[in-house]
């Protein structure tokens, strides 16, 4: 392997990217508690707000899951009665995802999560164009390791 000298974990990209996964997915769940769901849950509502009626396939790719990690979020968001589960008319084999009344009912609140992180971050003196340089960093990191 060479004689690359080894890096402590503070300084590995991958450790600092899961650090503030955890981070900002706690900055979310002070908001998604009182509406109920999870930040998985919230990431499939909001799939769903943007295009109702989606093939699983299609969360599934969006959130970078497979199918199985992504079918036991949409149950219990079914057993919520926020979602439910049908077939496609023309493949029956395909499940489409659609959103109940319930579900969207939930819109504002949903879309309200996004502006509250925003100005939590804020208050940490998180400046909108660092938030937004990141924003690009890892869209560009994302789509060169995929």
């Amino acid at each position: 392997m060479g004689n690359i000298p080894s890096q402590q974990l503070d300084d590995e990209v991958s450790f600092k990217l899961y650090a503030l996964n955890r981070l900002i997915q706690q900055t979310y769940q002070t908001y998604l508690v009182p509406l109920g769901i999870t930040y998985p849950q919230y990431l499939v509502m909001k799939i769903l707000m943007e295009q109702d009626g989606v093939p699983v396939n299609v969360i599934s790719a969006r959130l970078m899951l497979e199918s199985n990690t992504v079918t036991p979020l949409l149950q219990r968001l079914e057993k919520q009665g926020l979602v439910m589960r049908g077939y496609n008319c023309t493949d029956q084999r395909q499940r489409i995802i659609s959103l109940t009344d319930k579900g969207k009912s939930m819109r504002k609140s949903i879309d309200d999560v996004s502006g509250l992180v925003a100005t939590s971050l804020s208050e940490m003196d998180m400046s909108c164009s660092v938030a937004e340089s990141l924003g690009r960093l890892l869209t560009e990191f994302i789509a060169k390791i995929s």
